[in-house]
């Protein structure tokens, strides 16, 4: 992938007229490009995204590129493949937008039923136990990590300070439910703000002075096209075909599998959690995890573990660890039956990524000619803001949860994993310190506990 940048202090280097049209044939080769590229975590998509976007092809410019990527940041759901899904319905209307956004998902959906088969299937191998071995507790130090970042940017006041711990210790001691941590600090944010609105105003942001890069075909006072103009009777048609979808999608679960099967369950959970992602996957992984782990029971908290390193080796969002989540579910409760375990995860590994992302389409493809409408006008981010504070105390649950399952696999009563607390510390020093990125410190780690499983048994 090329990464020619024009230098933001030579503007006279900067084209001086703007790209020729882009065909939907050539988007189209663009949006599969980037679903197989799109490594990184959102901040490493969205970079990816401005650098062939705005800095080298110029399809849009900073300005309205930085305008999307603000109202994608408030939505719950993956920011990214809604960045993605926003710009492609900008250049090329609905299907545009819905290709851009399907294609961004749809290579990690394979790539992941790939490896959740070789996960379940040769899991007890050697080679791919020790592998896992020192996954576990590199997941730990990236959930930890992801904690410390959001934390530097959300918590800005005494106030977001005490709404994590307040959502921490309603978590770890009260077992209270994500979904009713998200409303409540969601209350916080929106009543707060009325008495103290600098307290809550959303920090950090993607705003500020922008080099340039030369005319963009979708330039700062390029208008809107006539499909991204708002009308109400075309708020009323996207709402209307994504509920119906849903309730379709929800219809034939229910009809086939009835109101308990696991894949309708699976469908109304995974709508749930698609609707409470504020603040990225990690955010959500807590709720994930009570669902799926303690109340219905698809996998287990190690398997949970295993499946957010495999989703973090995978490109596209990593909330995409929910078709490593439906998969296992779909093969341990034999959705198929005994006879198709791996169609039977399949089949539940895309059902479950169908409800996620459905709701994310549905957002932008109907919000989208709000958003065109009014540029730099964005208003009620005091309830996000708070919502974000929530999920600091939140992740640092998750980092404790996953940390207690990685150095007491036999619960406290067992023994503590020195090797696993050795590597685990070493990725954190790896992060802190020296800003390695995922994939290079899953491949240390992965390592380390090939090494370490070899050498353990002739230790014995």
């Amino acid at each position: 992938m090329s990464t020619a940048t024009t230098p933001a202090s030579d503007v006279s280097a900067a084209p001086i007229s703007a790209p020729a049209a882009v065909s939907f044939a050539e988007a189209f080769r663009f949006w599969l490009k980037l679903g197989f590229i799109s490594f990184g975590g959102p901040a490493g998509q969205i970079a990816i995204m401005h650098t062939e976007l705005v800095e080298r092809r110029r399809w849009i410019s900073e300005q309205r590129f930085l305008h999307a990527l603000n109202y994608c940041m408030l939505l719950p759901g993956p920011e990214a493949q809604q960045l993605a899904t926003y710009i492609g319905w900008l250049m090329h209307r609905t299907w545009g937008g819905i290709v851009a956004g399907a294609l961004f998902v749809l290579p990690s959906l394979f790539i992941l039923i790939a490896l959740s088969w070789i996960y379940l299937r040769f899991g007890d191998v050697p080679l791919v136990a020790g592998v896992f071995f020192g996954f576990k507790p590199a997941v730990t130090a990236l959930v930890l990590h992801a904690a410390h970042r959001i934390g530097t940017r959300a918590l800005k006041n005494r106030w977001m300070w005490g709404i994590a711990a307040a959502s921490f210790v309603a978590i770890f001691a009260f077992d209270a439910p994500f979904p009713a941590i998200v409303l409540a600090a969601g209350l916080v944010g929106h009543f707060g703000a009325r008495r103290w609105p600098q307290v809550f105003a959303l920090g950090g942001g993607h705003s500020g002075a922008k080099a340039s890069y030369g005319p963009a075909l979708i330039d700062d006072h390029t208008p809107a096209p006539v499909h991204a103009r708002f009308s109400r009777s075309h708020l009323a048609k996207v709402l209307a075909a994504g509920v119906g979808l849903w309730l379709l999608a929800m219809a034939a679960l229910v009809a086939t599998n009835g109101l308990q099967g696991t894949l309708t369950q699976m469908g109304w959970f995974f709508t749930k959690a698609a609707l409470l992602t504020f603040g990225g996957a990690y955010a959500v992984l807590p709720y994930v995890y009570q669902g799926a782990v303690e109340t219905h029971q698809w996998l287990s908290g190690p398997q949970m573990i295993d499946g957010l390193a495999l989703g973090e080796t995978t490109p596209g969002p990593l909330i995409m660890v929910v078709a490593f989540v439906g998969f296992v579910g779909g093969w341990l409760k034999q959705v198929l039956g005994p006879e198709a375990l791996f169609l039977g995860g399949a089949l539940a590994a895309t059902v479950v990524t169908l409800f996620t992302f459905l709701p994310s389409f549905v957002f932008i493809l109907a919000g989208g000619p709000l958003v065109e409408a009014t540029h730099g006008k964005l208003g009620f981010t005091a309830p996000l803001s708070a919502i974000t504070a929530a999920v600091v105390g939140v992740i640092l649950n998750l980092a404790m949860f996953f940390a207690y399952h990685v150095l007491w696999p036999q619960g406290f009563g067992g023994h503590f994993d020195v090797m696993s607390a050795a590597i685990g510390a070493a990725a954190a020093v790896a992060l802190f310190r020296f800003k390695v990125g995922v994939m290079p410190l899953l491949g240390a780690c992965a390592a380390a506990g090939l090494i370490v499983s070899w050498l353990l048994p002739l230790l014995r």
